[in-house]
């Protein structure tokens, strides 16, 4: 496999600004939703402090009430962007586009979207896409299936990467025959593709996801790189506890990639809080959906014991950014948490 001139920046190296979707679809959050905006301004409080935050805003009305919340915590509006844009849902690692280095200077990978091959409502968040890449003077990238077979369809929370080649996705996203996204491509299609758009020279496969995904298998509830060669992978410990035998097997696969790069990996484990669950329903609680922005890495908790200790170990990870807990138990009612709702433009955007 030959990677393209592009390079797909890690998430630890500089940002421009931070993209984030106002909340203000209800049926996400069911019985929840009046707490859910609250939840966003303690999000952009904390981010605004080290970058700009540009905000997608369904309509005047949501960008109203976005900015009276904002106020409210205290937030600097000239540290903000509010953009009307409409959007189906918030989350914009999905629907909105990757930012590389490439052959034009700075661009956009725009991926098709199709809602998690899950939900009908998505033809707002699939035209997002564009509307970043335009709000900040780019014309977006199409990405096209190497078949040629029309639009690749990719979401920014399945792809993991180093920052120098090295990329991590898993089989249950990618290759099921559940929820498909691109009907009929190949373990060697998709890796074709990555070298194309973001400049993979390796991509490691892991298995399974996190129970209670909706997505069916994103990485970014996994398994996170810290820096070029240290990962971080949940790893749920209670043998009873469904995400056991799925947190062992991506360790092994883990392990056994790490032979087979020079120098090797280091491998750091992060514990899984007690399940969470609402309405019967396990939702996907993963300190792996951490955000890693300037100066600062903003971690989902869980009023968990285990949030103190995930909390130390990305301290350790981390010694030039502050850690910053955000309270997410209402948050992954909507099955997402920090990660899958923020979407980083690299410098020189």
């Amino acid at each position: 496999m030959t990677a393209t001139s592009r390079r797909w920046p890690a998430e630890w190296e500089q940002h421009d600004a931070t993209w984030i979707a106002w909340p203000h679809h209800e049926p996400d959050w069911p019985g929840k939703f009046e707490a859910i905006p609250w939840v966003y301004a303690e999000i952009v409080r904390a981010l605004h402090l080290h970058e700009r935050v540009e905000i997608l805003c369904h309509d005047e009305q949501v960008a109203a009430g976005a900015r009276d919340v904002l106020l409210a915590h205290n937030v600097d509006l000239t540290r903000c962007g509010l953009h009307v844009v409409p959007t189906d849902r918030v989350w914009v690692r999905d629907s909105g586009p990757t930012g590389v280095y490439g052959p034009r200077g700075m661009e956009w990978i725009h991926w098709g979207f199709n809602a998690w091959a899950k939900y009908p409502n998505h033809l707002d968040d699939e035209r997002a896409g564009g509307r970043i890449a335009e709000l900040t003077g780019r014309s977006p990238v199409e990405a096209a299936r190497p078949d040629g077979d029309g639009r690749l369809v990719l979401e920014g929370g399945g792809i993991e990467g180093n920052g120098n080649g090295l990329m991590l996705v898993t089989e249950e996203w990618l290759l099921s025959d559940i929820q498909v996204r691109n009907p009929g491509m190949s373990r060697e299609q998709y890796e074709q593709a990555f070298a194309e758009y973001l400049g993979t020279t390796h991509t490691i496969w892991l298995g399974e996801g996190t129970v209670g995904d909706d997505t069916h298998g994103h990485i970014d509830d996994v398994a996170r790189f810290v820096d070029h060669r240290t990962i971080v992978i949940a790893h749920e410990a209670d043998p009873a506890d469904e995400n056991h035998p799925r947190s062992v097997d991506n360790l092994r696969r883990l392990a056994r990639a790490s032979e087979m790069i020079e120098g090797g990996l280091r491998i750091v484990t992060l514990p899984y809080p007690r399940p969470v669950i609402m309405d019967g329903e396990r939702l996907p609680a993963s300190y792996a959906n951490f955000y890693i922005a300037n100066g600062v890495v903003l971690v989902p908790t869980f009023n968990d014991p285990m949030d103190r200790v995930a909390m130390n170990i990305l301290a350790e990870l981390f010694p030039g950014r502050d850690v910053v807990g955000i309270h997410s138990v209402d948050l992954v009612w909507g099955l997402g948490t920090l990660h899958c709702l923020t979407q980083q433009q690299p410098a020189g955007l």
